[in-house]
């Protein structure tokens, strides 16, 4: 039992020996010096090599014209055209350097100069720590990496990842644009960059900002979130997420959507949207709603989709399926809209209905007419089964005008003279100054025109009567108080902007602001780079760049 102990305590021995053998330093090897001597007045303990100075350690070799190699403690130190080479991933240059045996740790100062496979740095200091294969600097340096000149006050490499991280100001200069930050990390091998903090990239075309955002130098590709915008001369493009292709022009953007016109004076709204800039155009959706100004008013117009094409002067907005739109003292619905700034022509397509004050206007085809020199709507056109409804101040029953076409006339953005042409009948509820009942006037005749002040009619001239009557109330039955076709929409009415939307429309609303809300809480978490950024080329193969960890959509 006791041999059977002592066994068991000599192999722990021997393998505790080896441990520590394992872990002891290697030391540096000097390969070659034309000269060696030992000047222990100049440098105590130290080896003095002068000429073609060559030594190895542990898989590094340092280069030099002369050094001071202090072997008890396993360092050296260099100078004179030093180059110090890790394999063919790392060669460091400079006019002195130091580098530690058991630290595995190099210093190189004066004209400092690293290159690797994919990029250089020039600085006046740089460290260099084996252990970890990470290089840093606290001076200021200039990276070139093919098209990108990068210039910081300070920054760190990673070796093995191939990317370089900045912490203070720090600028990326390419031939189309040049980004600013005071972090980033950027992946020399793929030209990717990882922006944190208020970060911008300007070009000819384009100012972006962002505080959280991605951009692939290679292949002009961005994503960018966290009070993030794109501005041109004439648009500006806000979301709280941000895809952008620069070699197309092309912008989308996710959740609380905001584009501006400057010159077109609109804004189009939503959680999700297109840009194509170089086809002057966009598409909308997910709670959409363009807002133009005009006439010291704000129009507002809804609808699932939103469509705005052509330049300054030439612009059309599009709308499609349940169209709602509201202005101060107009609204109404649709199934689409078509309104165009050139011909300042705005067409209601499929089923509109039109309320000016309390005034209901309905038709077969709707079109409103403006007036390009005074910016100003100017007239009004409502083609086939025309009804003009409103209802009677006091009573029940409903003023009605009915005829085959109507063509009106605006005033300071008031209707303010109507024709009701062919076929027009009439169902008026007349009332004296006291407001008092006199009669309702019944009436058909070729044409009627009426004139409204503050949007409730003031006179009515009828033209070739053919028929007509004013009845007490009493006299006249209640089912001949209405024009056939009559139907009275007034619970659809819309009083504000907000009735533009519908409740699912509302509840979308409410959730995306909740989803950004979330995200706003994840100051620390990296971002999910969309999965049109990262796999662009879909031929090419979906896994992330060696050092770079595969993002998740």
């Amino acid at each position: 039992m006791k041999k059977y102990l002592f066994f068991i305590c000599c192999c722990l021995a021997i393998l505790s020996s080896k441990s520590v053998l394992a872990q002891a330093p290697k030391k540096i090897i000097v390969e070659h010096s034309d000269f060696a001597d030992v000047n222990q007045a100049e440098m105590p303990d130290a080896f003095l090599l002068t000429g073609n100075v060559r030594v190895n350690h542990d898989g590094i070799v340092l280069t030099c014209n002369k050094a001071y190699y202090f072997q008890k403690e396993n360092y050296i130190k260099a100078f004179g055209n030093v180059q110090l080479v890790q394999g063919d991933t790392l060669f460091l240059n400079s006019k002195y350097a130091e580098y530690s045996g058991n630290a595995k740790k190099a210093f190189a100062t004066g004209e400092a100069f690293m290159s690797s496979p994919d990029a250089t740095l020039a600085t006046d200091t740089i460290n260099f720590d084996r252990n970890s294969q990470e290089v840093y600097y606290n001076t200021k340096g200039t990276i070139i990496n093919k098209d990108n000149t990068l210039v910081s006050k300070s920054g760190k490499y990673y070796v093995n990842q191939k990317k370089f991280q900045f912490l203070t100001a720090v600028t990326i200069t390419n031939p189309t644009y040049v980004i600013k930050s005071n972090h980033v990390d950027y992946f020399t091998n793929s030209g990717h960059s990882y922006l944190f903090g208020p970060s911008t990239i300007t070009s000819k075309k384009n100012y972006i900002y962002t505080e959280k955002g991605f951009y692939d130098t290679k292949r002009n590709l961005g994503h960018f979130l966290r009070k993030s915008y794109i501005k041109y001369e004439d648009r500006l493009i806000e979301g709280d997420s941000l895809y952008y292709d620069r070699n197309k022009e092309f912008a989308s953007a996710t959740r609380n959507v905001k584009i501006t016109d400057s010159i077109n004076r609109g804004i189009v709204k939503g959680h999700y949207a297109e840009i194509y800039k170089k086809q002057d155009s966009m598409f909308v959706t997910k709670r959409a709603v363009a807002v133009n100004f005009v006439e010291n008013d704000s129009v507002y117009i809804h609808g699932k989709k939103l469509m705005v094409t052509g330049k300054e002067g030439d612009q059309i907005i599009r709308a499609y399926t349940n169209v709602r739109f509201f202005k101060t003292d107009m609204s109404g619905k649709c199934d689409s809209i078509h309104s165009s700034s050139k011909t300042a022509l705005t067409k209601l397509i499929g089923n509109p209905v039109l309320w000016n004050g309390d005034n209901q206007i309905t038709g077969d085809v709707m079109h409103l007419i403006g007036n390009n020199a005074t910016q100003e709507l100017d007239s009004l056109k409502v083609l086939n089964n025309t009804f003009l409804v409103s209802k009677d101040t006091l009573g029940t029953g409903y003023n009605q005008v009915k005829g085959q076409n109507l063509y009106g006339k605006f005033i300071e953005g008031k209707l303010h003279d109507v024709d009701i042409v062919k076929n027009a009948e009439v169902i008026y509820y007349m009332r004296n100054e006291a407001q008092e009942l006199i009669g309702i006037n019944k009436n058909v005749s070729s044409k009627i025109n009426l004139i409204l002040e503050d949007n409730a009619v003031e006179t009515i001239t009828f033209f070739k009567q053919i028929d007509g009557e004013i009845y007490p109330e009493k006299e006249l039955p209640e089912n001949a108080r209405k024009l056939k076709g009559l139907v009275w929409r007034g619970d659809e009415r819309i009083k504000s902007k907000e009735d533009i939307f519908s409740d699912e429309d509302n509840e979308l609303n409410n959730k995306m602001i909740k989803e950004g809300e979330k995200e706003d809480a994840k100051e620390n978490v990296p971002m999910k780079i969309r999965k049109e950024t990262l796999n662009y080329d879909k031929k090419k193969s979906s896994q992330a760049p060696k050092g770079e960890k595969k993002d998740k959509k």
